[in-house]
């Protein structure tokens, strides 16, 4: 990773006159050589079930989120062209943040506090009318294997205000690769793509429980070692 972000940087410079859909999938060759490089020079082998509820049409992805390995998948191997919600902030890193500039996503401006959520479903609407699909963490940040926190409803009310079903995603990539940590384990990642959440008539609460409800109960089938009886 560190030996080719920087050139890669310079490379998404270069190309960034071009049309969107071609920056992405140009820009979107490094997280690609990153999930390959991840197999087989780590050994994180990776499998995707549930291909067949992907719509052909306008979404929002809600996932699970333990590991970096994911944040890189979701760019190189999801159907259509992704865009994270993320902080402003990361704009500014060297190399890295340019190329996630250039990509035109949703950052957000975490000073304007409520503010900061109409940005959001300003921006998130755009972007499905281009035809692509805001991807959010509704825990908020990496848990680890086996963890359970509360999920934050902006993810499900950016799908309600902007009438787009869910795509729910429980994966366990975290079981390989670790948050904060440098070593990696090989093994096999599964990512499970769930049926469609429809948002229609619903509130951003009712869809927020039935995403947090399928995605912790697949992961109790993904690993069921990492949770007792007792776990909520």
């Amino acid at each position: 990773m560190i030996i080719t972000v920087i050139p890669y940087a310079f490379a998404c410079l270069l190309w960034s006159p071009l049309p969107l859909h071609w920056r992405y999938r140009l820009t979107s060759g490094w997280p690609r050589l990153m999930i390959w490089g991840a197999k087989w020079i780590l050994g994180l082998r990776w499998c995707m079930i549930g291909t067949e509820h992907l719509p052909d049409g306008a979404a929002v992805i809600l996932s699970k989120h333990q590991s970096a390995w994911e944040t890189l998948f979701f760019t190189a191997h999801m159907p259509r062209d992704v865009c994270f919600v993320y902080k402003r902030e990361l704009n500014r890193i060297p190399f890295f943040g340019w190329g996630l500039a250039l990509l035109r996503m949703i950052p957000i401006n975490r000073a304007k506090g409520r503010d900061a959520f109409e940005q959001v479903v300003q921006l998130g609407q755009l972007r499905l009318n281009e035809g692509r699909w805001p991807l959010l963490f509704p825990e908020g940040t990496r848990v680890a294997p086996g963890k359970t926190i509360r999920y934050k409803q902006g993810g499900a009310a950016l799908a309600v205000r902007c009438q787009a079903p869910v795509i729910p995603i429980a994966h366990n990539a975290g079981e390989c690769w670790p948050r904060n940590s440098f070593i990696k384990k090989p093994g096999l990642i599964t990512v499970s793509i769930g049926p469609l959440i429809p948002t229609e008539g619903r509130t951003a609460t009712e869809v927020n429980k039935e995403v947090e409800a399928w995605i912790e109960t697949e992961m109790r089938r993904l690993n069921p070692e990492r949770y007792d009886t007792t776990s909520t």
